[in-house]
């Protein structure tokens, strides 16, 4: 071997000797992966909370097995049927009776019978109908009940049925085999329609009095973001015969003229009659309305992470946390809904869940100006989305699927649909830094609990929130994003709304939310306090001469319905709280605050004959008698017939004693919007966000948030650098970790 050779060979063994160094320097260096440990948890998951268990897809199955054995008649699957047949509209939870559920969970008592409530559609009988049927007991059922009469007092009127998907189906086929053929040169001179490149949205309610099933069908152009590309043509079809072929066009609108139909429209558009106004074709992607963003990925938005595993367990369907504990599930029709909520191992509420979000619109449009959506009668829980990890919600959140069976004789699945983390709020939830006397610094960072369910009913996103916090509290949120709804922009328009495109009017509307709040504080029988200030003038004791204006505490018992029913836009009490039979140590009764955030627009007047099928939106706040003929402030039916509302509200408020009674707190929370340019090509969530907050009042002897593990507290003399001494020094140990991402996936777009 020659020198060269030699010298080669020992100048790659130290480049590899380097490299290996290199290597085992960078990996001592490189971060660990974050460690997961225990949440600790005052509360194990005993099992209870399952009473309140949405069902499984097995029990909807055995359901609809036991239904199509017992009725007596043939039920066909709902995504073929026709009007005049037979079908499960739905199939949900009965949640089992509140004194039942308390002498299972605090008495010992039985666990009550696990039941089903299956929604029927009667079409093929000699009085068509919609028929609710309780069925049990779950997994096997036996026995089915028709509980209709008893819930509404008397047969529901079949018009009054939400509409089914199929329906629509059936309702886009006539217009394309039927209406559009009757006007062959204006529908490809004018609309250059070609079978497919046109996208219809109903309006709702259908008509103007009960039993009519009368829907307006405005006219997009069938591309991305549709809902702000109108085209102008609006068809009214009358579709309350449960015979298609008796389905008839009832009124034609186009760019501000009405005909009798399309017909009449064609003839008036080849005699030249008909002011056109031709709508540039839309690209694909739908242009101006596209959500692909304007600008190439760069720096990564920031991540949460958490660097020793969840805080909190989920359990079946308890989710425990920092002394919180509570069971959660979905309604087909309201969406997310929770039960069972303690803190520190005492009931604060039985019942906080969704009832119902409404928007009225305005337009010179006869499809908007007529539309008062209902969204629990399409349902906020049929509606509910997969949720996409590290934008719907934090990478690392626990993703929880959820099953339904509606519109089907099959239960379906909704992957990711619900979804639970803990967020740091980047801000303190109580802190004080001391700079006189004695220096100190104390504080707790504002970490919370989120619960969080998204709806997608047509163009809008209701992004549904509970929150816990660590001093006791909780929100319910609601935030609104979408696409916003429009009209084809003509005539007097801007008096409804902004323009938003070259024949696009963004219609004003409002939206209002309702919220059940059956709080139990300190136990089930509670009271309703309100608190408030007022000046009054004294002389100064220690300077007679002198006046003083000071604001002192006013107090006032609220013991009937009546005193504790506040209008939209009235003064209510800035403190009202429900207060227990107890007290806390300083002798105040203990109390949970209820505390609204609302920028409501104007109720529809009341003497609107359809205005009480939605009089819950009359109050922000109505506190009523709890009763179990009283579950819901409204109803799936009064979309279709808002003229003869099935559940009206407005009849809960009858002036009984609210005194020492077991309460319910009907919280109305909406805002006004008033679409602009900043809402193309959609609407943001800030902004648009509303609810209410239940704050302990006098609950605690002190904030329970001083128990919590992450408080900092540390004096001027103490070395706060160290981890005994504060916890905040600790993290380039305990935060200096690889969190444990996983893959990206989305089911969005699966079953659909």
């Amino acid at each position: 071997m020659n020198l060269k050779t030699v010298l080669i060979l020992l100048g790659l063994a130290l480049a590899t000797i380097f490299a290996l160094v290199c290597v085992l320097l960078t990996r001592e260096r490189s971060p660990r992966s974050c460690q997961q440990l225990p949440p600790e948890q005052e509360e194990v998951e005993d099992g209870q909370s399952l009473v309140f268990a949405d069902l499984s897809p097995e029990e909807m199955s055995q359901v609809v097995r036991y239904l199509q054995g017992h009725l007596g008649v043939p039920l066909v699957d709902a995504r073929r049927a026709k009007p005049s047949d037979n079908c499960i509209a739905s199939v949900d939870l009965q949640v089992p009776a509140k004194a039942e559920v308390l002498r299972f969970l605090d008495a010992g008592g039985a666990r009550p019978p696990r039941e089903a409530l299956a929604v029927l559609y009667f079409g093929k009988q000699a009085e068509p109908n919609i028929s609710e049927f309780v069925v049990g007991p779950l997994p096997m059922p036996a026995y089915h009940r028709d509980v209709t009469e008893r819930k509404y007092g008397g047969k529901l009127p079949y018009h009054r049925r939400p509409t089914l998907p199929v329906e629509y189906q059936q309702l886009g086929e006539f217009l394309k085999k039927q209406v559009f053929p009757s006007a062959p040169a204006f529908m490809q001179q004018v609309m250059e329609y070609d079978g497919s490149n046109l996208a219809a949205v109903t309006a709702a309610p259908r008509g103007f009095q009960s039993g009519d099933r009368v829907s307006w069908f405005v006219l997009f152009q069938n591309v991305s973001g549709f809902f702000v590309h109108p085209v102008g043509l609006e068809v009214l079809v009358d579709h309350s015969s449960l015979d298609m072929w008796q389905w008839a066009v009832s009124r034609v609108f186009y760019n501000g003229q009405y005909y009798r139909d399309m017909a009449e429209l064609e003839s008036a558009y080849v005699q030249g009659r008909v002011s056109v106004e031709k709508v540039r074709k839309a690209p694909w992607d739908g242009g101006f309305s596209s959500m692909k963003p304007r600008a190439p990925a760069a720096a990564l938005f920031p991540l949460q992470f958490e660097p020793q595993g969840p805080r909190y367990s989920v359990s079946n369907n308890q989710v425990l946390f920092q002394g919180w504990s509570f069971a959660f599930g979905t309604s087909v029709s309201t969406g997310l809904r929770l039960f069972d909520i303690r803190h520190r191992g005492q009931r604060v509420a039985y019942e906080l869940s969704v009832q119902e979000a409404l928007s009225v619109y305005g337009s010179n449009c006869p499809g908007g100006m007529s539309t008062r959506y209902m969204d629990g009668s399409f349902g906020l829980g049929r509606y509910s989305s997969p949720l996409l990890p590290g934008l719907d919600c934090p990478s690392l959140a626990t993703y929880v699927d959820t099953h339904s069976l509606s519109d089907s004789l099959r239960p379906s699945k909704r992957k990711a649909s619900l979804c639970i983390f803990e967020q740091n709020l980047g801000s303190p939830l109580r802190r004080h830094y001391s700079n006189l006397q004695s220096l100190y610094y104390g504080g707790l960072v504002n970490s919370a609990l989120v619960i969080r369910s998204i709806a997608t009913v047509g163009n809008y996103d209701y992004v549904w929130d509970f929150i816990f916090y660590q001093n006791g509290a909780i929100e319910g949120k609601v935030q609104a994003t979408g696409y916003p709804s429009s009209s084809f922009l003509h005539g007097d328009g801007l008096r409804y709304g902004n323009r938003l495109g070259e024949h696009t009017l963004g219609t004003i509307h409002t939206h209002f939310v309702n919220y059940k709040v059956d709080l139990d504080v300190g136990g089930v029988k509670n009271s309703l306090v309100a608190h408030d200030m007022a000046f009054e003038m004294t002389r100064a004791p220690w300077s007679p001469e002198q006046q003083i204006e000071r604001p002192r505490l006013t107090k006032k018992v609220l013991d009937t319905e009546d005193q504790a029913a506040f209008r939209l836009q009235s003064k209510m009490p800035r403190y009202i709280y429900f207060a227990a039979n107890s007290k806390n140590k300083w002798g105040h009764q203990r109390g949970y605050r209820i505390q609204i955030t609302s920028f409501a627009g104007d109720h529809v007047p009341e003497a609107s004959s359809m205005e009480r099928a939605i009089s819950w939106a009359r109050y922000q706040l109505a506190v009523t008698r709890r009763k179990e003929e009283e579950p819901t402030s409204t109803s799936i039916y009064n979309q279709n017939d808002p003229w003869t509302p099935t559940v009206t509200f407005a009849d809960f408020i009858n002036n009984e004693t609210i005194t020492n009674e077991d309460l319910v707190a009907w919280i109305t929370a909406g805002f006004l919007h008033i679409p602009h340019s900043e809402d193309i090509p959609n609407t943001v969530t800030v902004g648009n966000s509303v609810g209410f907050l239940l704050r302990p009042y006098n609950y605690y002897d002190l904030d329970p948030s001083i128990y919590s593990h992450d408080g900092v507290f540390f004096t001027s003399e103490q070395d706060f650098t160290a981890c005994e001494i504060n916890p905040l020094a600790c993290l380039p140990k305990t935060a200096s970790c690889l969190p444990n991402f996983p893959p990206f996936t989305y089911d969005g777009f699966r079953n659909m």
